[in-house]
């Protein structure tokens, strides 16, 4: 890496830092194309700020002390997204058939413009025609009342506010299931299985305070530019003290390799730009297991070195010794791995990975961070268990500067589970919903969302409710899901924009149109407030500023409390009518289900930072079966073991472009990877000389799995670009339909959509191939 910004002559490749005139432009660009150049100005300065609306788009934390601007690129986009002047009423469908719209792009479709009725499918006509919301919610109802409550689901993405998400599991389950999957069993639920096994706790141990004190930042899987780019402000303020920021990613990705501040007016005059990285190992694919092994191995020779000479030891022996049970075994198990074997599955030399052991030997307060480069393998789990056995190796959990640091992609996924989104009975307070409401809560295991498409498959599942979410795009196995999903005989989706989940839908589907968390909730009681969690534990109020996209929309919590009452018999002890009217009597209920939690919710909400939730492994108390600190012992290098790639395939792995939140695309280009267009694959030179190929070639992507299905992708471009040989880049959710349903993490079944073995074949442009 050079120590001019980080630049390297890379194929293909712009060396544009992250931030600058760049974000500026981008930003600027999307307020111009969704007509709201003045009020998304003005309701930008008030985003992530104490009194101000939260951002919709990722659950980075908000400070205490916000910038003047406290707004990163994406989320200016996702606020510019949901404030557009551009409206889908009624007239929009008499125009457009669904058959018609199949064929628009992602972004075609939520780029028309906001959903402003409720409609309901008309197969004679292949429309949505309008309804009104009392007949909506009493044909779903009726609907509901006549199916088996095991085989209706209840899905929620991120999106949604604690409120919401408490009122939406209290349904699920008054109505008799746990099918209550989300947007977690697609990302993170590998950090939710691992970290209760190791550290006692679902969610990571660092605060934003840590960055002030820490020494060394491990990054792994996470592209910051892109899914969290206000991290970068605490990232840049590191090295700026000289803290090293060592980086195992496949790509070499612009916001972990250098950024310019778009606060900065000396930084943008003078194009300053600052390093983020100074190691970065472009890790293979699935060889995170097997780099952390290296790092451990590497730490482990180093105390013996220590230990033979009287110096320092490099273990944090004290630490070991009172917190952590599993010791000696995971050590002999890392002795005996040999150089070769992790060099070969991780794709790194063992000089590098010892390189990034000795950085991690000089610092004393190390935090590690990560994204779902290491959740969505077949052993997602284990990826996340290693790191974790890498921190504890030098106590660096439970002390200031250092810790274990998941970043979680939506705004609100994590505070959904902690409010009650699970399908898993066990980590919900059944017994105190019962008490509280006066019913018998399901016990039985619900649903997760590949379980849901299991069951979609299968042609079980009778109804399906979505809190918001594109489930047709997000999950794997799209040609394979899609026949399917138009056989459900209910879907019932709740939306601000048009997307893909309402083109292809059940035999009756109703499209729901709701408030953004932008606008102002006016209700019966005033002008309503909600909440959500950051990726730290922190709870924040978030209030609506900008006027409805029009008067016809209901909020999230009256369209959960409309379908609600059209559904279950009336309960006494449940109003759903005064908590619409006064989100404060919902966080009253939500209090007295967690009051550890949520003592006091009402008041705490607007504290500047937010008010943490008890983290017990933050103050090493470890809540697990040993009451201690676990390492795990890896039966594996590899984090995909059961997917083998033959000699002629690539092991692909997914990703996301600047102009991208999930599944909502907002831009077709990529300018951070240099394309225009998303239908390309990312290819290291030496495989496409391997494989005949040249720079644009048009190619198909054929999954190399037998299990009698053909997976495949047409029309693909080949980009050169630096990439670990043997690995390959596409889009999410463009090269979904690549990844097998079956295909998921273990205990954690998130798809495994980080590891995918594919096969490359050159084509005339029309899908025949090419010999």
């Amino acid at each position: 890496m050079s120590k001019h910004g980080g630049k390297t002559n890379e194929p293909n490749q712009p060396q544009i830092p992250a931030g600058g005139w760049g974000s500026v432009k981008e930003v600027t660009t999307i307020l111009l194309k969704e007509h709201v150049p003045l009020e998304g100005t003005q309701l930008l300065v008030q985003q992530n700020k104490p009194d101000g609306f939260m951002c919709v788009s990722c659950s980075w934390a908000k400070p205490a002390h916000p910038h003047p601007a406290e707004f990163c690129e994406s989320g200016a986009k996702a606020t510019a997204w949901e404030i557009t002047s551009k409206r889908l009423d009624p007239t929009f469908f008499k125009r457009h058939t669904l058959r018609e719209l199949e064929g628009w792009n992602d972004h075609e479709l939520e780029e028309a413009g906001r959903l402003t009725v409720p409609m309901r499918y008309d197969g004679a006509l292949d429309r949505y025609v309008e309804i009104s919301w009392d007949r909506a919610f009493a044909e779903i109802g009726a609907e509901l009342r006549k199916m088996d409550p095991k085989q209706v689901a209840f899905y929620s993405s991120g999106r949604a506010s604690l409120e919401t998400s408490y009122m939406f599991q209290l349904l699920a389950r008054m109505y008799g299931n746990n099918n209550l999957p989300d947007s977690s069993n697609m990302c993170h639920e590998s950090t939710s299985v691992a970290l209760p096994k190791t550290i006692g706790v679902p969610i990571g141990t660092v605060v934003l305070d840590d960055f002030e004190q820490t020494d060394c930042i491990f990054f792994f899987g996470q592209n910051v530019g892109v899914n969290s780019p206000r991290m970068l402000h605490q990232l840049q303020e590191a090295r700026k003290r000289g803290v090293p920021i060592v980086t195992f990613n496949p790509l070499r990705e612009r916001g972990l390799v250098s950024f310019v501040n778009p606060q900065s007016p000396v930084e943008m005059l003078s194009g300053h730009e600052t390093v983020i990285s100074t190691q970065y190992h472009q890790v293979k694919a699935g060889g995170d297991v097997a780099a952390l092994t290296g790092l451990c191995k590497a730490v482990l020779e180093a105390d013996e070195r220590a230990r033979a000479t009287g110096g320092p030891r490099a273990l944090d022996i004290a630490f070991i010794d009172e917190h952590c049970h599993g010791f000696d075994a995971f050590a002999a198990a890392m002795r005996a791995r040999t150089w070769d074997e992790i060099e070969k599955e991780s794709g790194l030399t063992q000089g590098q990975i010892e390189q990034a052991a000795g950085t991690y030997l000089r610092a004393k307060q190390v935090m590690g961070i990560y994204g779902m480069g290491l959740t969505q393998h077949r052993n997602g789990v284990l990826n996340v268990q290693m790191l974790v056995n890498f921190l504890l190796l030098r106590g660096n959990i439970g002390k200031p500067g250092a810790g274990i640091c998941p970043v979680r992609g939506h705004s609100n996924v994590q505070g959904q589970r902690t409010v009650g989104i699970t399908e898993k009975p066990e980590l919900a307070p059944l017994d105190k919903l019962k008490e509280l409401y006066g019913f018998e809560p399901p016990r039985d295991k619900g649903m997760n969302t590949v379980e849901m498409c299991e069951s979609i498959k299968a042609g079980k599942l009778q109804g399906l409710v979505s809190l918001g979410g594109n489930l047709v795009r997000a999950v794997p196995d799209h040609d394979q899901m899609d026949a399917a999903w138009r056989a459900i005989p209910l879907t019932v989706q709740i939306a601000t924009k048009l997307n893909r989940s309402h083109l292809v839908h059940g035999r009756t589907a109703y499209l729901l149109p709701c408030l953004g968390r932008i606008e102002i909730d006016r209700q019966a009681g005033g002008e309503q407030s909600v909440s959500m969690e950051d990726s730290t534990g922190c709870m924040h109020g978030s209030r609506g500023r900008a006027e409805p996209a029009a008067d016809t929309l209901l909020s999230e919590p009256a369209i959960v409390a409309g379908l609600a009452k059209a559904t279950l018999d009336p309960n006494p002890k449940v109003d759903w009518d005064a908590w619409v009217a006064d989100y404060a009597k919902v966080r009253d209920a939500i209090a007295a289900t967690y009051p550890e939690i949520f003592h006091d919710f009402d008041e705490r909400m607007w504290q500047p930072g937010g008010f943490r939730k008890p983290v017990a492994a933050a103050q090493r108390k470890w809540n697990t079966p040993t009451g201690k600190a676990n390492f795990t012992v890896p039966d594996t290098l590899s984090a995909d073991p059961d997917m083998p790639v033959p000699e002629d395939a690539l092991r692909l792995f997914t990703v996301r472009s600047d102009g991208q939140f999930n599944t909502t695309i907002y831009s077709l280009e990529d300018r951070f990877r240099g394309v225009q267009d998303r239908k390309v694959l990312f290819m290291a030179g030496a495989d496409m000389a391997r494989l005949g190929l040249a720079d644009g070639d048009i190619v198909t992507a054929t999954t190399a799995v037998d299990d009698g299905v053909v997976r495949k992708v047409e029309d693909l471009r080949v980009v050169e670009y630096s990439i670990p040989a043997g690995c390959v880049a596409g889009y999410f959710p463009e090269c979904n339909p690549l990844i097998p349903l079956w295909h998921y993490a273990k205990e954690s079944k998130v798809p495994a959509a980080k590891s995918i073995a594919i096969r490359v074949d050159r084509t005339d442009g029309t899908g025949r191939p090419l010999h």
